[in-house]
């Protein structure tokens, strides 16, 4: 496999740190470039980040000693890397126009960032899942005007714990699914010591995630329509949204109603059997069972399960028959490794595989 040169935007941010650590002994990717704010711009990496670093290891040894760049300016790095990973903490409209920069600028940017999540030629990509809709970016190439240049970006951290679960069972006819996620501080940047509110409590409300949590998955099980990515109609999904006392890993409690309702015994094995184009390629980062299911009563954990796979499978657990709706199940994923810079690294090696990056 060729090897690439990766800049990350937003290197001092928590995903980026994540984005820093990850890439360190990549087989495929080399960081080249690290960028950040003006005001982080010319200092040298630990310097910059400064008393922020909240990764459990000490920053890489590659990075100490880089030079972190403005981040503003795409012409900087352009001809220095073959792509960008994004993962800052912008105004909406000014992340899409940063993004759409570095894209004109021929640049292909792998984003961690929602503002483009519901652009209709941005393919939302979970790789195990929806790998098909990479081919609307021609359309979104034919209209930015670039040959290399273009956005991709991975779905929201807290789907990774129910979707990858769902999605198997779409062919029973999900009608309806209501979710609940119980979600980690590191989801929003924090850890204990810069969120003490969070301790010895819950908070019930996270701006914005609940309608994420019941659209973004329609896009995902959309399809690819005369240039643009047209949203599924159905399963309908309710969902509630609360940021509880965990450093990381997200969990969901799943009930789901069906057209034709699956014995248990079908739904473990749709479960057990599926695997998707990471798993046909055998990406790097990939794990090797996508879905793990957990036979203890009191299974899956984020503290014991978050890092099944080095943080990338999703487990599953208390599958059982439920009184309102069909099943009812617990979900479990890593909400910075499979959830956010893992996914993009996972995103990011699919399109090397692909060529998108040639």
């Amino acid at each position: 496999m060729k090897h690439y040169r990766v800049g990350i935007i937003g290197a001092t941010g928590m995903v980026g740190q994540r984005f820093v650590t990850l890439l360190e002994r990549h087989p495929w990717f080399t960081p080249v470039a690290l960028l950040a704010s003006a005001r982080s711009a010319g200092k040298l990496y630990p310097e910059a980040v400064g008393e922020k670093w909240a990764m459990a290891t000490p920053i890489p040894a590659y990075a100490e000693k880089m030079t972190v760049l403005d981040a503003a300016d795409p012409n900087e790095i352009a001809g220095k890397v073959d792509f960008v990973f994004c993962a800052v903490n912008m105004k909406k409209d000014e992340i899409r126009a940063l993004e759409e920069a570095y894209a004109r600028a021929e640049i292909p940017v792998v984003s961690n960032n929602s503002a483009h999540r519901s652009t209709p030629d941005v393919p939302m990509i979970i790789p195990e899942i929806n790998s098909d809709h990479l081919a609307v970016i021609a359309a979104q190439r034919k209209r930015l005007g670039t040959k290399r240049g273009f956005v991709a970006v991975k779905s929201n951290c807290s789907l990774q714990s129910y979707v990858p679960l769902l999605h198997p069972l779409l062919s029973y006819g999900v009608e309806s699914a209501a979710v609940c996620t119980y979600q980690a501080i590191s989801g929003a940047g924090k850890t204990f010591k810069t969120m003490p509110e969070i301790v010895d409590n819950i908070i019930p409300y996270i701006g914005g995630e609940e309608e994420k949590s019941e659209e973004e998955p329609l896009k995902i099980w959309g399809a690819v329509e005369s240039g643009r990515i047209v949203p599924a109609t159905a399963p309908v999904i309710t969902a509630q949204c609360l940021r509880v006392p965990v450093s990381d890993g997200h969990t969901a409690a799943v009930f789901v109603k069906f057209k034709q309702k699956p014995t248990r015994g079908q739904i473990l094995s749709a479960w057990q059997s599926y695997a998707g184009e990471p798993q046909t390629l055998g990406l790097p980062s990939a794990p090797k069972q996508f879905i793990h299911y957990l036979e203890e009563v009191d299974r899956p954990q984020p503290k014991l399960d978050r890092l099944t796979e080095n943080g990338m499978a999703v487990s599953v657990g208390r599958l059982r028959e439920d009184t309102l709706f069909d099943y009812k199940f617990i979900g479990c994923s890593h909400n910075t490794l499979r959830g956010a810079a893992g996914g993009a690294v996972l995103l990011a090696e699919l399109l090397a595989a692909k060529g998108y990056f040639d």
